[in-house]
């Protein structure tokens, strides 16, 4: 413990952690110690603030070309299981919640083996015209460097087609982890780190803010979530497009690496925190309530966080077929309140940008 002072007392200056001191404090600080730090780091940029927003996702497709072993969604074409909604059925789900009061439209799937950038800012421009009011944050970082290469433009060509037709942020979805080693046992077809993080740093330059994730908890150690939050960090640094960072939970249910089974809610916990500490550059950091439950939600508010997401509506598949525990994710406005209180916080809405509503 007398080796972590000088990091606690950098932190509680509002000092600036490296490497090796975030994995000292990751290793060695008791929970409580933790808890303390992230919670004071927190209330230095939000306050009692805990942000939410009234969203929904929509998942056209689960049919995807890559074969990562950590997921339950995925599908081929034709298997048990398998969706991928025609243009039309994805506009009816949206007209089904235009008067929903939803400030955002949260769009990722599969990577579709033919769908192109055309076919999805055709599917952007459609759905703007039913609910012009709704934020559109659209397609992790993969999905956007599969379609963009198969339009053949640019990366800024092909950001600029999608925001001329009404995306506005990019979730922050298949960063997964970004030491080269692991993602060759866990995604080995998907995109590399450079790529995903090259992406984000060309979109922050044309105004278009993102999310940043980290998905933890199966054959990743502390080393690399240290490595992973410090690229973020530096991406940060230089862009200053990131608008909140969340932590993933490897959940174990139907895929290749359920041997594992999950990590502990301790372990959440701890992850949470150094992700307030380490990304001292990060406005915000959630934790995604559809991920761990609304009960650990709660007790993720003592650990740093300061948004926990949106009412979702039942609108995502994603964690349940995973094996999360509410397979209808759905929150209510009350519920928001009430998680936010009971843990001494006092919950505001937010749109897509963080402007507080």
């Amino acid at each position: 413990m007398d080796a972590l002072i000088p990091i606690v007392e950098k932190l509680r200056c509002g000092g600036r952690i490296d490497a090796a001191e975030a994995l000292a404090l990751w290793q060695d600080a008791p929970l409580w110690l933790l808890s303390e730090l992230a919670v004071a780091a927190k209330q230095r940029v939000s306050g009692d603030k805990v942000y939410y927003n009234r969203n929904f996702h929509l998942e056209p497709t689960n049919v995807c070309t890559f074969e990562c072993k950590f997921c339950s969604y995925r599908r081929r074409a034709g298997q048990d299981g398998a969706w991928d909604y025609s243009l039309e059925q994805v506009l009816d789900i949206v007209r089904q919640r235009k008067d929903s009061g939803a400030t955002e439209i949260h769009i990722v799937g599969g990577v579709h083996p033919t769908h192109d950038l055309y076919y999805y800012a055709d599917m952007i421009a459609h759905i703007k015209q039913i609910m012009p009011q709704a934020a559109i944050k659209a397609f992790t970082a993969v999905e956007l460097n599969i379609m963009i290469d198969r339009a053949g433009l640019t990366t800024a060509e092909g950001l600029a087609l999608l925001q001329r037709a009404g995306m506005e942020s990019i979730p922050g979805g298949g960063a997964e982890i970004f030491d080269a080693d692991i993602r060759r046992q866990i995604c080995p077809q998907k995109g590399s780190a450079e790529q995903w993080l090259s992406l984000h740093r060309t979109a922050h330059g044309m105004g278009i803010d993102s999310n940043a994730t980290m998905l933890y908890g199966h054959i990743d150690g502390l080393s690399h979530r240290v490595d992973h939050l410090m690229r973020l960090r530096e991406l940060q640094d230089s862009t200053g497009g990131i608008n909140a960072f969340i932590p993933l939970k490897y959940r174990s249910a139907n895929n290749e690496l359920s041997y594992l089974g999950e990590t502990t809610i301790t372990d959440d916990l701890r992850t949470l925190a150094m992700s307030r500490l380490v990304l001292d550059n990060v406005p915000h950091i959630k934790a995604y309530w559809v991920m761990y439950g609304k009960q650990t939600t709660e007790l993720a508010l003592a650990f740093g966080a300061d948004d926990i997401d949106g009412t979702i509506d039942d609108s995502t598949k994603i964690y349940s077929m995973a094996g999360a525990a509410d397979t209808a994710p759905t929150m209510s406005i009350e519920d928001i309140h009430r998680i936010c209180s009971n843990a001494g916080f006092r919950a505001v809405e937010r749109d897509t940008h963080y402007n507080e509503i």
